[in-house]
């Protein structure tokens, strides 16, 4: 696959070139119905332009994505009552078959079989200290802010 996304299936769908059950577009983001569906109501939101990541860059279409996001949440939460939603997004490796950017929404619903359980410890007080304080200086170098 090219690096402009040729061949890539959400640009196709994003171009209008491949049918998908588009549930809300803007200029810069298209969410659909996830052809292969963990639940009913899975949806795919992406970016128009192919992005393999939302998250690496201020200039990055995520405000666009994750804004399209809450307002096909409220949709769905109006449409099919679920008892909740989990939303995800990988990048890097972890993205699977599709390299261009997308978030999962998947309503939720009491024994629905979904699982996405996160192996877990306690969080150490040094460790948490450590990085709180490198994320903070990292976060006033990127923005400027002296807070």
């Amino acid at each position: 696959m090219g690096d402009d996304g040729t061949d890539c299936e959400f640009c196709t769908i994003a171009a209008g070139d491949r049918p998908a059950h588009v549930l809300y577009e803007t200029e810069g983001s298209i969410a659909f119905l996830d052809e292969n569906p963990a639940v009913t109501g899975h949806t795919l939101v992406v970016p128009r332009g192919h992005e393999t990541d939302l998250l690496s860059s201020m200039d990055s279409p995520g405000a666009d994505v994750f804004r399209a996001v809450r307002i096909v949440a409220v949709a769905l939460e109006d449409v099919l009552e679920p008892d909740g939603f989990s939303v995800f997004h990988t990048s890097g490796t972890l993205v699977g078959t599709v390299d261009h950017a997308h978030v999962h929404l998947l309503p939720r619903f009491e024994d629905d079989g979904i699982s996405l359980a996160l192996a877990r410890e306690r969080l150490r007080e040094a460790d948490a200290e450590r990085l709180a304080t490198a994320v903070r200086e990292s976060v006033d170098g990127a923005t400027g802010d002296e807070t």
